[in-house]
């Protein structure tokens, strides 16, 4: 019930869309039993062979509840259809601006295709339940009220019948349904979100599929799932059935039951005969509005299956608490420090620690180069700079004030991060460098370009700057997609950029060319380095040295290859790996 309570409560800016959508509903079903009691009044009259003046006004109710039926229908369906679609393209937004402050920190215990399954295919499923299960229950409730009127003016228990029937098929057989097809709209939900995930990982991870033979046995994972999701939706399919049958049972027997208690009431001269007819057509069509309710009912339970799904990602904790204030004050960010002091950090309180103790300081123009093998703590460090995670002691200072101070929106800012995979998007290469800043002009694309020392390569494309990139950039080369994210780094013209392992993947020849083109491009900017490959480190100012998230050096290039320590093994490792090949 909480679940249901909180997707009322998300679809309250539409409620008095949702309510005209009712309305609607009402007078199109009240137009229905108006059309359908008029038109048995005339059959039945006809046959007593009366004056053409006395069905004159029945025809034009005739004429007239058909063309409102049909006017009302086509109205109720236009509002509900762009309330409800309105409403879900709303809460797309919504969950996606509840997942922005999730990442990357909290989103790694989901798996991509699960999150996608979330984001649509279980928000496209509560259109069961703003379209199906909030409107008609209303509806329903007040052409009931019509109907215990209208039959009550002839006998009470005429009335009485109807509305136990109307209850039978609005509310029992609902209740029934839900019960039957609770186990499966709860299984149909998981089934369905782990066989995205696995459609997902099977595109994504085609190439290695292929490369190891493995490509059959992942299919026969998928057809296992949709085996599961086939036997569900089966189950739920039979569950409707029964529905079907139910109602049109029920119809019946109400039918019926009208026909007995009305019959006695001709006979005994206190009811016109004629209206035998209308009784009956008019208990019949009165059905109209609870016979959607079963199905919608069936399905309630897959749909909150799916909005706690969605509640679920919406409820997390973010990893960062958002400070009170936004604003970089008394802060020059055109010359902008950086300083880490006894910084300390776990990823979980069972983990050993990623960083322990690391002090340094990066004073505005200068680069820092910090080194070390793969899981020494290099990268942790970005995640924390970049307010990914929060740290558990010390202290990262930005411009003299601590990162705490300020929202990880307002810490990005001032930071453009060059990565060892930096993602572009299935766009042009004008849209990639403008998503570092949207109000660019062509002048600083270009500018941005040439000094990435990618300009010449953009024009020489058939649609230049407008080339599409392909999914992930993979149109590009790795060496053109690592200046295409230097480009973006610069036009960002943040006063902090963070390097992430920027030649990761990338061959010697390439490597060196693109390391040319960052130093080219970034002197005298503040630069972080984060490295594992002792490259073109000589242009650092300093060099800090990690090791198990411990800082075992500090110094320039050349002291700290004289000094025989970590560093100078580390260099000799790569330089006689590189001499050997």
């Amino acid at each position: 019930m909480h679940t249901f309570l909180r997707l009322l409560k998300l679809a309250a800016p539409f409620r008095w869309w949702m309510a005209l959508a009712a309305f609607l509903g009402f007078l199109t079903i009240g137009s229905s039993i108006g059309l359908m009691s008029t038109a048995a009044w005339i059959i039945a009259s006809a046959a007593l062979h009366p004056s053409l003046s006395k069905l004159e006004i029945a025809i034009v109710g005739v004429r007239f509840f058909g063309i409102t039926r049909g006017v009302f229908r086509y109205l109720e369906r236009l509002v509900a259809h762009q309330t409800t679609f309105r409403l879900l393209a709303r809460l797309r937004v919504w969950f996606y601006r509840a997942l922005e402050p999730l990442a990357p920190a909290r989103l790694q215990e989901y798996r991509s295709g699960d999150l996608l399954a979330r984001a649509v295919a279980d928000i496209d499923t509560l259109e069961n339940v703003y379209l199906r299960v909030i409107a008609p229950p209303v509806i329903a409730v007040l052409v009931g009220l019509l109907m215990m009127v209208f039959m009550g003016a002839f006998n009470g228990w005429l009335a009485l019948s109807l509305l136990f029937f109307l209850l039978l098929v609005g509310v029992g057989v609902p209740v029934l349904t839900r019960a039957l097809s609770r186990e499966s709209g709860r299984a149909l939900v998981h089934t369905r979100a782990d066989l995205n995930t696995a459609l997902v990982d099977g595109v994504q991870g085609l190439a290695d599929l292929l490369a190891y033979g493995a490509q059959e046995r992942h299919l026969a994972h998928i057809q296992a799932l949709n085996r599961d999701l086939q036997h569900q939706q089966v189950r739920l399919a039979r569950i409707a059935a029964l529905n079907t049958a139910l109602t049109t049972l029920l119809v019946g027997l109400a039918t019926l039951a009208t026909l007995t208690i009305a019959i006695p009431l001709v006979n005994d001269g206190r009811l016109d005969g004629v209206m035998l007819a209308v009784l009956a057509l008019a208990t019949m069509t009165s059905f109209e509005a609870v016979q959607p309710l079963p199905a919608a009912f069936q399905h309630l339970e897959s749909n909150l299956a799916a909005a706690r799904r969605l509640f679920e990602l919406v409820d997390a904790k973010p990893e960062i608490t958002q400070p009170g204030t936004d604003a970089l004050r008394d802060v020059d960010t055109t010359a902008l420090s950086l300083q880490v002091e006894e910084l300390r950090f776990r990823y979980t309180p069972d983990d050993p620690p990623a960083l322990d103790g690391i002090s340094f300081s990066l004073p505005p123009g200068h680069t820092l180069a910090i080194v070390g093998a793969s899981g020494a703590g290099k990268s942790t460090l970005v995640n924390l700079l970049l307010r990914f995670w929060e740290y558990d002691e010390g202290d990262i200072r930005l411009g003299e004030r601590s990162l705490r101070d300020y929202s990880p929106d307002t810490v990005r800012t001032q930071i453009a991060v060059v990565g060892q995979s930096t993602y572009l998007f299935n766009t042009t290469i004008r849209e990639n460098l403008l998503l570092a800043r949207r109000d660019a002009t062509r002048d600083d694309l270009v500018h941005a370009a040439q000094a990435a020392q990618l300009h010449d390569f953009i024009t020489g494309l058939p649609n230049g700057y407008d080339t599409w990139v392909g999914e992930q950039g993979l149109a590009l080369s790795g060496g053109e997609r690592q200046r295409l994210a230097v480009a973006r780094a610069l036009l960002k013209d943040a006063p902090l950029l963070v390097l992430d392992e920027p030649t990761a993947n990338l061959d010697p020849t390439t490597e060196r060319a693109v390391l040319d083109t960052i130093h080219t491009a970034l002197a005298h900017r503040t630069t972080l380095m984060i490295t594992h490959r002792l490259v073109g480190l000589e242009h650092a100012d300093n060099i800090l040295v990690l090791d198990g998230g411990r800082s075992v050096e500090y110094g320039q290039h050349h002291d700290l290859l004289d000094a025989d320590g970590a560093y100078r093994r580390l260099w000799e490792t790569q330089h006689d790996t590189l001499t050997a090949v």
